[in-house]
């Protein structure tokens, strides 16, 4: 048992030492070569995108994005998954992230980020909503059961592998559909204060894809063409009535 424990503090202490050597070469770049950032963030930030994101730890948005800090607000949750509007006066951390971004730093984008092999979609697939194995992970994936229904009646016959990632798809699509149920992103949409927008990082073969607004297919961004910026995110119309070409409902 005590070789275990040493073993144990020894694999601590590489995690841990490569953490702080992380942080020092932060603290290099952002407080000893350049401090002029965060003495302007130190009075506030202002962000223009609210990225929402898996929590898983092979995608992080701002290293994805090679971002500085200040540059997005992000939301990670298990499946990157927008619940629908509902103030009901219980715990929605989700809802109230996206509520202070939109009300309180005015975001411009909203990003609905999803990615390959997702272990919250998996347990989807698997059919973790209707088992009793988890007190937490089974109600929260219980959002994307209509994006699940969708993959089975149309993909019931395909491998596993297919289906989680047409899963993955489907899941960003409703995710996007639920954010449009938020009067105030539905309202800044309508007078085109903001856009909204769904991504997909497939790190097996290192691609960011993105859902073109007038097919509502996801294509590399970095084909992009004068046809599909990079930058469209979807219009109002397109935005509320994904379910149309999804069929969610």
């Amino acid at each position: 048992m005590g070789s275990l424990v040493t073993v144990r503090e020894d694999i601590s202490k590489n995690q841990m030492s490569k953490f702080l050597n992380g942080f020092k070469r932060f603290r290099k770049t952002y407080f000893g070569d350049n401090t002029e950032l965060f003495n302007t963030l130190r009075n506030g930030q202002s962000p223009k995108t609210l990225l929402i994101a898996c929590c898983d730890s092979r995608v992080d948005p701002a290293i994805i994005t090679d971002c500085e800090p200040g540059d997005m607000f992000v939301v990670r949750n298990v499946a990157n998954i927008v619940a629908p509007y509902n103030p009901d006066g219980s715990h929605h951390g989700v809802s109230a992230a996206i509520e202070f971004a939109v009300k309180g730093l005015k975001v411009q984008n909203i990003v609905v980020m999803g990615h390959t092999k997702c272990g919250g979609i998996a347990a989807l697939m698997r059919g973790i909503t209707d088992s009793n194995e988890t007190e937490f992970l089974g109600p929260w994936m219980k959002i994307a059961e209509k994006a699940r229904s969708k993959v089975l009646k149309h993909f019931s016959h395909k491998e596993m592998d297919v289906q989680c990632r047409a899963c993955e798809h489907a899941s960003i699509l409703l995710s996007l559909e639920n954010l449009v149920t938020y009067p105030w992103v539905r309202d800044k949409l309508m007078n085109e204060s903001i856009s909204i927008h769904g991504w997909y990082f497939d790190f097996e073969d290192g691609e960011l894809l993105a859902l073109n607004p007038e097919t509502l297919v996801f294509e590399s961004m970095l084909d992009a063409d004068e046809n599909f910026p990079a930058g469209a995110g979807l219009p109002p119309s397109a935005a509320g009535h994904v379910h149309e070409h999804e069929s969610f409902s």
